[in-house]
């Protein structure tokens, strides 16, 4: 059987803000269903993901900003980036992790640049929302076998 990652929820402050934030970046606006003063919910998609990101009011018990390392995949890190600071995003500059596996949480390990070999999976990029939940772009240019 399939089973396939819809949607991520991801706890904000100010859902028009958020809602304005993701628009600005050119995510799809999939639902804005309000149910009174207590619950609305904002379904939000990046341009070509199957899976859509949800947020809003009475939607999650999780602290504003407290969800980490979600992961956008593309295929060139370094235009993704500029597309996004474009769009107004603050985007931190690329990186590959000092290890050359996964980038590690924190910027502990995190050395400035692309993968020197631009192996895929290796090379990073980060953003906050302005909740301060992080965003990882990872460059994927070739998928590992089975993928």
């Amino acid at each position: 059987m399939d089973t396939k990652l819809e949607v991520v929820v991801i706890p904000v402050a100010d859902v028009d803000r958020a809602k304005a934030f993701y628009k600005a970046l050119g995510w799809r606006e999939d639902a804005d269903f309000p149910a009174g003063d207590d619950f609305r919910v904002v379904q939000m998609t990046p341009p070509g993901s199957p899976c859509s990101v949800i947020f809003g009011t009475g939607v999650s018990d999780a602290a504003p900003g407290s969800a980490q390392g979600l992961h956008l995949v593309v295929s060139d890190v370094e235009a993704a980036r500029a597309e996004l600071v474009e769009r107004g995003a603050e985007v931190g500059e690329v990186f590959h992790d000092a290890g050359g596996v996964f980038h590690r949480a924190g910027t502990d390990n995190r050395v400035p640049g692309p993968d020197p070999e631009r192996r895929s999976y290796a090379s990073f990029a980060s953003f906050s929302d302005p909740d301060g939940n992080g965003w990882i772009l990872q460059e994927i240019t070739e998928r590992l076998p089975g993928r």
